[in-house]
């Protein structure tokens, strides 16, 4: 059953950056503060460093920096940590991405949208492993005119669909209404027990009812 509770307590706060974010808070209101290690810290900033591209949004909150403000204290390295994680993709990763950028990427400029898909089969050819496609969600968003953009992944199970915005325009809502999702404002989850040709259309038919949101 969906609606039953999972768990004896639940937290939420959508506001917040990332969900390392509130762990990090989490970890200080129940006075642990001083039990944060190194390993630990660097695990929360990674988390909030992806989780808002780089601190490019969900970011504009000056608590985020007191938080990089301690953490660094503790001893992270930030700029090492972004070199591991945005810095050492292998070959066929970065041939991938190029691929999906001339081959897979769609442009919907009345809606001022981007959708890129990435099949199975596709991910095969490139040696796929875990985590190559992390971020490629992101890439439209450099387009002049693109605010939103999904990510529509084939897994085994389901198509995984990530949801990236920028300003205004709710991805949550989005992924919530059409994807059965949701997250931030401007970065959201989803999934969809489809095809992926089916998942297409329900990207495409949705577009229309966000007409409002547009900048």
């Amino acid at each position: 059953n969906p609606d039953k509770e999972f768990a004896h307590i639940i937290i939420s706060h959508p506001e917040i950056s990332s969900t390392s974010e509130l762990v990090f808070r989490l970890i200080c209101r129940m006075g642990h503060f001083s039990d944060i290690n190194l390993g630990c810290a660097e695990c929360v900033y990674t988390g909030m460093m992806t989780d808002t591209g780089g601190f490019t949004f969900n970011s504009n909150h000056e608590e985020i920096y007191a938080i990089i403000y301690e953490l660094i204290k503790k001893g992270i390295d930030k700029d090492l940590i972004y070199r591991r994680v945005y810095d050492t993709f292998s070959e066929h990763r970065m041939r991938l991405q190029g691929y999906c950028i001339y081959k897979k990427m769609k442009i919907y400029p009345e809606y001022q949208a981007a959708l890129i898909t990435l099949t199975a089969e596709e991910m095969k050819e490139f040696s796929y492993v875990n985590g190559d496609s992390e971020g490629f969600v992101n890439l439209p968003l450099s387009i002049d005119g693109v605010i939103f953009s999904v990510l529509l992944r084939e897994d085994p199970d389901k198509i995984k669909v990530s949801l990236r915005s920028q300003g205004t325009f709710p991805a949550n809502k989005f992924a919530e209404e059409i994807f059965n999702g949701g997250g931030h404002l401007n970065a959201s989850g989803g999934e969809s027990y489809t095809t992926m040709e089916e998942a297409i259309q329900k990207f495409e038919e949705g577009l229309p009812k966000y007409t409002k949101y547009l900048e």
